[in-house]
């Protein structure tokens, strides 16, 4: 679950995770997102309301969405809380290396909210040639070369059938065809993220 923007301060967060456990009837979640970034509410006060809500056992893990390196970085400036996910816009064309760099670096787990860049990258090129070629459809292959970069991919699905297709990946892309798909990067978002470019000291935390 996640807690939108606007309820970023500390007892809007704690009041949207408790509305969440009542809406899904149980006692806790798994995981816990930020689902922006938000400089107008400190972050600090956001993640000291996180810190409780997993001291109090209602969420086990917290994670953050959108975050830039910038902005996990101010995360694990500020608070000994760990970040135990990012999701994140990935996928061929926006491979994001010094963001994927620095969550690996602070074991972080990168979530590709969009792996499938909403179905546009099916008519790469690359992508295109390497469904034919292991005979597979353009999102197991999108799919399988981004759990190969470590990645965990989170494909939307509207039947059944692509349920099913998504999950079977039980074959492997070659490494030459791997560096293939690494070479179609070309920094293209398909989705606007507002906080991207939120590179200077929002937070206040270098005064």
């Amino acid at each position: 679950s996640k807690v939108l923007a606007k309820n970023l301060n500390y007892e809007s967060v704690i009041e949207s995770c408790e509305a969440s456990l009542d809406r899904l009837g149980t006692d806790y979640l798994d995981l816990y997102l930020i689902h922006w970034p938000n400089p107008a509410i400190s972050l600090r006060e956001t993640l000291q309301a996180m810190a409780e809500l997993r001291e109090r056992g209602l969420i086990r893990d917290i994670g953050v969405s959108n975050f830039s390196a910038y902005q996990l970085s101010c995360a694990h400036h500020i608070s000994d809380v760990p970040i135990a996910v990012n999701q994140i816009e990935f996928h061929p064309w926006f491979q994001r290396p010094d963001l994927v760099d620095y969550c690996r670096e602070t074991d972080t787990v990168i979530e590709a909210a969009a792996p499938l860049a909403r179905t546009d990258v099916f008519g790469d090129k690359v992508v295109a040639e390497l469904a034919e070629q292991y005979d597979k459809h353009p999102a197991q292959v999108i799919i399988r070369w981004a759990i190969d970069r470590g990645v965990v991919p989170l494909p939307r699905s509207s039947t059944p059938e692509h349920v099913r297709a998504n999950a079977d990946l039980d074959w492997e892309l070659d490494e030459a065809d791997r560096r293939r798909l690494d070479g179609r990067d070309c920094d293209a978002p398909v989705y606007d993220t507002p906080a991207r470019d939120w590179t200077s000291d929002v937070y206040g935390i270098e005064q």
